[in-house]
């Protein structure tokens, strides 16, 4: 999927004046991941609110929700799962 690509800091990238477009798969499924429920009030149910889910133990209820965010946007979620050094890991095409 194209679309505005964004820099470090979460402002549009621009290159010579202009915006950059590119591939942003990446920068959506990000976005899903930081967006708490509520933060977007044309969707209100959108996103996973992945710092509210840090200080609970149990990690299935945040999977759970990756998974379903990740659908709805699109996405077809193969796997989504804490890898041994805990880091997030998932593959989540887009359709």
């Amino acid at each position: 999927m194209k679309d505005f690509l964004l820099d470090e800091d979460g402002d549009l990238r621009i290159e010579q004046g202009d915006l950059v477009i590119g591939f942003s798969n990446q920068q959506h499924q990000s976005d899903l991941l930081l967006i708490d429920k509520g933060g977007s009030k044309e969707f209100p149910e959108l996103g996973v609110g992945l710092f509210m889910h840090l200080e609970n133990e149990d990690r299935s209820g945040l999977l759970r929700e990756i998974k379903v965010q990740f659908n709805a946007d699109g996405m077809n979620v193969k796997y989504v799962a804490f890898n041994e050094q805990g880091k997030l890991v998932f593959d989540a095409p887009y359709k």
